[in-house]
């Protein structure tokens, strides 16, 4: 049964992959957070070293101990680097955040405010278009700390997707109705109790290349019976625009994960603990 208690210690596992430029505007949101007991983790999936570089600076002044996990870049494995993040912590809460979703500074408050033992939080993204994103990198803006009038002005010029949620934050919406379902579960703005991301042993690995590892990680927590929560109107990020990732296999993995939707599978195939078997 889920209950309510507030975390100890908070982790964002922030993924990244040759976009140094849009990780320092999420670092940036980091330093900015009202709540400080929080890490981060930058679980850097094989990218070129201007990415360690812009790490490295943000260390020198982030107001929050900032580390850099990597290892080698072969194709898509944000799976196994998630895991090697979360190796990298003690932290008793897990908040898996990508590279390109800036938070806003009650970021960290809001995932702690709603954090429940048995319950996986799902958070939600505002999306931002190609030009806007491309100022916001380019001219280095804190598009955290923008007030509502800007927002709504950006709205109003399509430049991004939704305003609601800035306009009325922490909006007492129901946030445990279809507490099951898969739809909008994604691993760019997600948050879990760490015993029950090490029960399930965290993400499977064997899922390669794009696709459908974070709804996977939400099945297996639902076979254990985790259930799930809503951040809607509370814990948004703001996504900076990307072309997609490959797509090749889609498929096979979304046919991988719904087949085990009517299984009591929990454990992932590979993951922590084969790690920790590495010495990872």
């Amino acid at each position: 049964m889920a209950s309510a208690e507030s975390p100890r210690r908070i982790a964002l596992i922030v993924t990244a992959y040759n976009r140094p430029d849009a990780l320092v505007r999420v670092l940036a949101g980091c330093g900015a957070q009202t709540d400080r007991a929080f890490d981060v983790i930058v679980a850097d999936d094989g990218s070129r070293d201007d990415t360690r570089v812009a790490v490295e600076a943000a260390a020198k002044t982030a107001p929050y101990p900032l580390r850099h996990v990597w290892h080698p870049d072969d194709g898509f494995r944000a799976g196994e680097i998630r895991n090697r993040g979360v190796l990298a912590t003690d932290a008793d809460y897990l908040v898996f955040l990508d590279g390109d979703c800036v938070p806003r500074p009650d970021f960290v408050a809001r995932h702690r405010a709603l954090a429940e033992r048995g319950r996986l939080l799902s958070g939600s993204r505002i999306l931002l278009n190609e030009a806007m994103t491309r100022e916001v990198v380019t001219q280095q803006i804190d598009i955290h700390l923008k007030d509502r009038a800007y927002w709504f002005a950006a709205w109003r010029a399509g430049r991004i997707n939704k305003f609601l949620p800035l306009l009325v934050p922490g909006l007492p919406v129901p946030r445990t109705f279809k507490d099951t379902s898969l739809r909008g579960i994604k691993s760019c703005n997600l948050g879990v109790w760490r015993s029950d991301f090490e029960r399930v042993n965290g993400f499977d690995q064997s899922f390669v290349g794009w696709g459908h590892e974070d709804a996977d990680l939400a099945v297996r927590l639902y076979n254990a019976g985790v259930r799930r929560k809503r951040g809607f109107c509370a814990t948004e990020v703001f996504h900076l625009w990307h072309r997609e990732q490959s797509r090749e296999q889609e498929s096979p993995n979304y046919q991988r994960m719904m087949a085990r939707r009517n299984t009591d599978i929990i454990r992932a195939d590979v993951g922590l603990a084969e790690l920790r078997e590495q010495g990872a």
